[in-house]
């Protein structure tokens, strides 16, 4: 758990990281100090952005390999500016824009034995997905489930993502990892 000095911080370095690289046309450079152990702490994220509850753009690492304070700093970037899905944000987006940090925690496997144990399994709400099933995968945070209430829903929109049929997760053959996260957003804009 973050407390909310920790929350309130990892929000305004998200932003201000945006900011720079919009202003100066290259990467935030940040030098730490008095950093708390939880945010020097190796942790994966996700940065999702949003303008009028539409989504904007979403990046993260399922992994973690770096600093929780770099990761932020990464992924808030790339979802600004990378995310494919989306043009690079504009300076009068960058306004607009609401901030939602997401991070995971180490995910596990999920074994099922079959289809109904697989959705019995699975958490509505709380479980972040991964699927695999070769070279393709794909993940769902939990907050996916406030769109996808259905397992079956969510399950075929995750494969979808994933590039496979979206029937896929009813054949039994895929690696099923969940996660949970400690979600925290900025004030409505």
């Amino acid at each position: 758990m973050f407390s909310s000095l920790e929350k309130k911080y990892l929000l305004n370095l998200a932003r201000e990281s945006i900011g720079y690289s919009l202003r100066e046309r290259r990467p935030y450079e940040f030098e730490p100090k008095d950093l708390t152990s939880a945010l020097l702490e190796k942790r994966a994220c996700f940065v999702t952005l949003t303008i009028q509850k539409q989504l904007r753009g979403c990046i993260g690492h399922i992994e973690a390999f770096q600093p929780l304070y770099k990761d932020v700093i990464h992924n808030a970037t790339a979802a600004a500016f990378g995310d494919p899905r989306f043009p690079s944000l504009s300076e009068d987006e960058l306004e607009e824009v609401k901030i939602e940090i997401s991070v995971l925690t180490v995910p596990t496997m999920l074994n099922y034995k079959n289809v109904a144990d697989l959705i019995k399994k699975l958490r509505a709400g709380k479980d972040g997905v991964i699927l695999r099933l070769g070279a393709y995968h794909a993940t769902f945070l939990p907050q996916v489930w406030e769109q996808l209430k259905k397992p079956e829903d969510f399950l075929s929109h995750l494969c979808a993502k994933a590039g496979l049929d979206s029937y896929e997760w009813r054949k039994g053959k895929l690696e099923i990892k969940t996660y949970s996260v400690e979600s925290f957003e900025e004030s409505e804009k």
